[in-house]
């Protein structure tokens, strides 16, 4: 495994925290997905990093937008024209010499209905939820099981065949962090892991179907859907949010 350096993660997870902060402002009525296609791509080149999605395994596109009972790797196209009442997925990923960034956000597209909007909240809450067990010697069940504690609380569904994952010098690395789980259970959490956190609502069933393109996976029975990833960097005393600049996390020494 290839040993990463803190200081460029966190310069390739700047860029995505900037872009997520700024696409709120992007999210309308009458725009394409393939327009925010676009314009995240100008975002991260324009930063000097690259887009960490756009052919990875084959993706042909920057961002994952995710619309309704979508879960996540929706494909961008000028086809899909974002309307009043949907929410949608952005998922997202930027390159720096080789440091990965993942981050995603749920947003309410125009006036959303109240129940639409809370499980926006509760997603992102859940999050938060897993954060607060992020801890050197605490292991992976302990995040699964706070984030599925409280979706389920409120009411809610995780997903079950789609998980977070490790993160560093490659996209995509051990260990699995399943948003459901027991406590105690798992691989130890340890200081210098990098981890994408990624809690996956749903206002139904935990069930999923994948689209004849072989990348958008939707539920099976309809339910809407709401994805909320931060990239986290564990440290001595806790961890850090890397792409969201609202999170004032442990001080720790960069290596």
């Amino acid at each position: 495994m290839k040993k990463f350096s803190l200081k460029k993660m966190k310069t390739a997870n700047a860029v995505i925290a900037d872009l997520l902060a700024e696409a709120a402002g992007m999210v309308r009525p009458g725009v394409s997905t393939a327009e925010l296609d676009g314009w995240a791509e100008e975002f991260i080149l324009s930063r000097g990093a690259k887009p960490a999605f756009k052919g990875l395994y084959g993706f042909p596109a920057t961002l994952c937008v995710s619309v309704n009972d979508e879960i996540i790797h929706g494909i961008p196209s000028d086809e899909r024209i974002l309307c009043d009442g949907d929410i949608v997925s952005i998922d997202v990923g930027a390159v720096v010499e080789g440091h990965y960034a993942d981050a995603a956000r749920t947003f309410p597209v125009g006036d959303v209905d109240a129940e639409l909007r809370r499980l926006i909240d509760v997603t992102a809450v859940s999050f938060d939820k897993a954060l607060e067990v992020c801890l050197p010697g605490n292991r992976i069940g302990d995040l699964g099981f706070a984030i599925q504690s409280y979706v389920e609380e409120n009411g809610f569904t995780v997903i079950r065949d789609y998980v977070g994952h490790g993160i560093g010098r490659e996209p995509h690395m051990a260990p699995e962090i399943p948003n459901f789980g027991r406590p105690g259970t798992g691989p130890v959490i340890r200081p210098g892991m990098c981890l994408a956190i990624e809690p996956m609502v749903v206002t139904g069933g935990w069930d999923v179907n994948v689209l004849e393109d072989f990348w958008t996976v939707k539920t099976a029975d309809g339910g809407y859907a709401s994805h909320h990833e931060n990239t986290v960097y564990v440290g001595e005393g806790g961890a850090i949010v890397l792409t969201d600049h609202s999170y004032k996390g442990n001080y720790v020494e960069e290596h």
